[in-house]
Formats: C-alpha cells, structure tokens, sequence
C-alpha cells in the first residue's frame, strides 16, 4: 500500500511537472488566430495568468519562492480555474480587477501555493506587460495580413502591367500609364507599411516590464533586475528597456500612429477605387454578389461599398490614435495610463476589419481595360501634346516647338478636332512629321514610359523582402 501511495504520488508529480512545462511556453496559451480573439477578456485573462505562471517560475529559479510552488502556480495558470462571472462577482466586492482574478484563481491552488502569487510584483507591471503581449501578437497577425494583401497586390500588377489607362494629375487627364504601375505604387507603400509595423514590433519585443509601482524594483528586492530579466525571458520577449517607461507611452503611441499610416495608405486606395467606380470614369469595380441591393429606390446603381468602408476606416482609426498619443504627456511617474489600453484593443481590431476588406476588395477587383482605353482617347490626342513636342524640338528646337504646340493644342480645342487632325493643318509642324510619324507619335499605348519595366521592379524588390520576414 505503501508502495502504491509512492508510486501514486511519483506519477502525480510527472504530470504537474510536464504541464508545467507546458504552460511554460505562454505561446502555448495565448496564440490566437484573430486579433479579436487576443483581445477577448478569457484571452486576457489567460495572458495574465500565463504572466503570473512565468513570474513565479523565474522567482523559484532563483530561490525567491519554492520550487513546488512555482510548479503549482504554473500547473493551475489556465482560465479554467479563473471563471470569469466568479471573477465578476469577488470585482464587486473588491472593486480591484487584478485582486478579483488572483482572488478566484488561487482558490484553486493546493498547500498554500497562492501565497506565492504576484509575489513582490505590482498591478500595472502585469497588467502592462499582458498589453505589450496583446500588442505583440495583434501586430504579428496584422503583418500576415498585410502580407496576404501583398500578394493580392502582387497578383493584380502582374495581370495588369501592360494595360494603358490615363494617368491623372490634379483631377486632369495627363499621360498614360499602365494599371499595374498604379497598383506597383500601392505594392511599395504596402511593403513600407509592413516594415513599419515589423520596426514598431521589436520595440514591444522589449517592452516587457516589472519596474514596480515607481520604476525603482521596490517589493522585488535586490535581485529586482534579474527577476525582470528572466520573467521576459520566459515570456518569449527581448531583453527589457532599462528606463521604466510606464509614464513614457511612446512604443504604444508609435503602435498606433502606425496603424493610423496604414489606415491612410487603404483610404487613398479605397479614396481611387471610389472615384474609379463612377459611373462617368467606369475603370474598375468591386466585385459584388448578385444579390447586392445598390439602392432602394434607384435599381440600376452599383453603389461602391468596400472603397466607402475603407475611406471611413482612414477617418475612424487616426482618430483613435490621437488619443494614444495624448497619454503620452503623463504626470510624475504614473498617470491614469490603463485607460488606453481599450483604446489600444479598439485600434487593433478596427485595423483587422479594415485590412479584411482591403484584401477582398483588391483581390477580386474588376478592371474594364475597355473604359480605359476609351478613357484615354477622351481628350482627341491632347495628352499626346508632349510627345509630338518632343518630336518637333528635334527640328526646331525645344523651347519653339512648345510654344508651337500650345498654339496648335489651342486650335484644336476651338475646332473641336484631334490634336493629329491640328498638326496636320498646321504647316510648320506638318512639314517635319510625317504621316507615319504621326500614326506613332498618337498611338497611346505605346508612350507608357517605363511603366512597365517599373511593376517588374517593385515586384521583384517586394518579392526579395517577403524571403526574409
């Protein structure tokens, strides 16, 4: 019997221990496939106590507390054992949200082991380090995003490198260029946006913090800067900033003006796409199901529903990251800096439905080569001015052959005749152009630039960033 109990009790320690190990690893615990999800208050919870768990593993280690009641407090680090209506009830009573969750979860700890918990350690030093945790895996999976949109945008300026379309400048029609250069353009701010993100990420890496209430280490003792460095350490984080930033909000305001950037760069697209879409331009559009309602009174309209939604995204989240960057100015050493954290959840998830959409709008967008093309040939020539100039300034010099075809550009808008039809009335230009010079000098679609060569370019460069992200 005696035997039994030994055995019972050897077995029983093995698997403390391997869960233990186990939950060691808060990736485990806290991976999330949606930024919704890392924000939900289980899952926060549960980074919490992951946070604890890892706390008191790092204090064991170094004879701060036992060893078995690190072992305990890791065992017993799931949410399981942290209800959250009994939660709600003991906040009721304590009115203290981090008292109200050790409270409930160390009710389920054997021998005392809750005695041990949050030892030396203080609220905003958890509750901080969870956000930066929150933060860390909400930008990871706002990257993936921005990497799959990527590929959408990869995908469309290939198809789209050689398709002419009209170049606008200041709301004017201009010179032509090709749709995949104008998507080469969203590729590379795209690419610029991720690398933001990716720059702003290994400064929450090392965010991670247990300063204390002050920043100076009191309750941890003298082993209070080796105990941060292990508890990041089990945490998966970077080495910690030695100054205390909890009265310095500046990676959290960076997080946020970077999604305010990025809001802005989908808002132009969604801005472009919107203008693309009228009824008087007729380039591109979203690809709806049939079922799609574009008004209720005016059946044959094709309303643009995701560019509108993301021009409304570009307005909402800069909005919400003014006020992460207002709490940057703290007083003394702590501020009232816990309240933006909602701000923070509610930035992250406004940024993953805004790039959910941008993926779906761009990955299925319909572009009508046909009214681009007829879009080009709107002006009767004009916007080949530069290139008939150009080709005159060979004969006549370049300063006269401009004034030249300003006069003749002039004519043609008052005949009301092609800008071809205008050169060839006009004797001193028709005396060095010929008429197969002329079939060249207007044929749109082969005075692009190297706007083609450019979309291989920006492909080729973002292509050879993606190998090492």
């Amino acid at each position: 019997m005696r035997l039994f109990q030994l055995g019972q009790k050897f077995v029983t320690s093995l698997l403390v221990s391997l869960l233990a190990s186990a939950l060691a690893s808060p990736s485990l615990a806290t991976e999330h496939k949606t930024v919704k999800q890392v924000f939900d208050p289980q899952s926060k919870n549960q980074i919490v106590l992951d946070i604890e768990a890892a706390l008191a593993r790092t204090q064991a280690s170094q004879g701060i507390i036992p060893q078995w009641a690190a072992q305990e407090i890791s065992a017993n680090a799931d949410i399981r054992f942290a209800p959250i209506d009994e939660i709600a009830l003991e906040y009721k009573r304590v009115n203290h949200r981090m008292v109200a969750l050790l409270n409930v979860w160390t009710r389920s700890m054997d021998n005392g082991a809750g005695e041990f918990v949050h030892f030396g350690a203080t609220t905003v030093d958890i509750y901080d380090t969870a956000l930066i945790l929150q933060l860390k895996q909400a930008a990871l999976l706002l990257i993936k995003d921005l990497r799959e949109i990527e590929l959408s945008m990869i995908t469309l300026a290939k198809r789209h490198r050689d398709t002419p379309m009209i170049g606008r400048t200041l709301g004017q029609h201009a010179l032509p260029i090709t749709f995949g250069k104008k998507v080469s353009t969203w590729l590379g701010e795209n690419r610029r946006n991720i690398e933001r993100l990716q720059q702003v990420l290994a400064r929450l890496e090392r965010s991670g913090i247990l300063k204390g209430a002050v920043g100076t280490y009191l309750g941890l003792g003298d082993q209070g800067v080796a105990t941060e460095a292990g508890f990041v350490a089990e945490l998966g984080l970077q080495p910690a900033y030695a100054d205390d930033w909890h009265g310095s909000r500046d990676v959290l305001a960076e997080y946020a003006s970077v999604l305010g950037i990025i809001s802005k760069s989908f808002g132009r697209i969604g801005s472009e796409l919107f203008l693309l879409q009228m009824t008087d331009i007729g380039e591109t559009a979203e690809r709806l199901a049939g079922s799609v309602v574009g008004s209720s009174t005016m059946p044959h309209k094709k309303n643009p529903k995701k560019p509108d939604a993301l021009i409304h995204y570009s307005r909402v989240i800069p909005r919400l990251a003014e006020v992460v960057l207002d709490d940057m100015v703290n007083a003394f050493e702590r501020d009232s800096t816990s309240r933006t954290s909602t701000t923070l959840a509610d930035i992250s998830l406004q940024a993953e439905q805004m790039l959910a959409v941008a993926n779906d709008l761009i990955a299925n967008l319909e572009v009508n080569s046909v009214a681009m093309r007829a879009n080009i040939d709107k002006t009767n020539g004009l916007i080949m001015s530069q290139r008939a100039t150009f080709a005159l300034a060979a004969a006549i010099g370049k300063t006269t052959a401009n004034a030249l075809m300003h006069d003749i550009a002039v004519q043609a808008l008052k005949e009301n005749i092609s800008l071809r039809e205008a050169v060839e009335k006009d004797k001193t230009a028709s005396k060095h152009l010929s008429s197969d010079q002329l079939d060249l000098l207007f044929d749109p679609t082969t005075y692009i630039g190297l706007a083609a060569e450019q979309v291989d370019q920006v492909i080729d460069e973002v292509s050879a960033k993606r190998k090492t992200d």
